[in-house]
């Protein structure tokens, strides 16, 4: 059986757990948190979540897992079969890795767990956010999915990217990203109604008591 290694706070685990659920795929969740102990980097060389188990091995990367989960496994499909479709879809789930989750991250600390950081990580955070929104407005269709009329990889990055990075614009600068973007609200509400996103949620929540325990005793 697939086994899935990570930690249920992590974005980038409930791409992937969420890719699992919505193709039908029976996996086994395995609690790793990363590190750079010898035993965490036997499993992910860089020491970072999530990490796919299969019977070759591991393999690590979310994009990588995504698409491999596309192409060995049986359920709906998340990507396309048409090669250019397909890379419009991988585009777009790049793009918001890139301009809007990246960016965004740089300023979680502040944003969600206290830290203070300077402004010039700040200000470069919002510029790229308004870029990075403004990009996903012309790349995205929101018909009524991100890259179309179906779910997709495309909508695995959105869903746990897009919510966090509002979040920071909102606490840190004041700004609603999706003010103009009234399709990209209508998606988010869209997919928090999906029956595998509320289980999904549910195990964020029940885990994050531990995971801010956690954080709070490495400061």
């Amino acid at each position: 059986m697939i086994k899935l290694y990570g930690f249920s706070v992590s974005n980038y685990y409930n791409m992937v757990k969420l890719a699992l659920l919505e193709k039908g795929l029976p996996f086994e969740e395995v609690a790793f948190y990363g590190g750079t102990s010898p035993e965490a980097l036997a499993i992910s060389p860089r020491g970072k979540v999530p990490v796919l188990q299969v019977e070759q091995g591991f393999i690590n990367e979310t994009a990588v897992i995504l698409e491999y989960i596309e192409e060995s496994q049986k359920g709906t499909p998340l990507l396309p079969s048409d090669p250019f479709e397909r890379a419009q879809v991988l585009a777009v789930a790049k793009e918001i890795e890139l301009y809007i989750e990246l960016p965004g991250r740089a300023c979680y600390g502040e944003a969600f767990f206290g830290a203070v950081l300077p402004d010039a990580i700040k200000e470069k955070t919002k510029a790229e956010l308004l870029l990075g929104f403004a990009a996903l407005a012309r790349h995205g269709k929101f018909s009524p999915y991100v890259a179309g009329d179906t779910l997709s990889v495309a909508d695995l990055y959105f869903l746990y990217s897009v919510p966090l990075a509002c979040g920071v614009a909102k606490k840190l600068f004041g700004i609603d990203l999706l003010a103009e973007m009234p399709e990209a609200k209508a998606l988010l509400e869209r997919l928090e109604a999906n029956p595998n996103v509320q289980r999904i949620a549910a195990d964020k929540e029940a885990a994050m008591p531990a995971f801010m325990a956690m954080v709070a005793a490495k400061k």
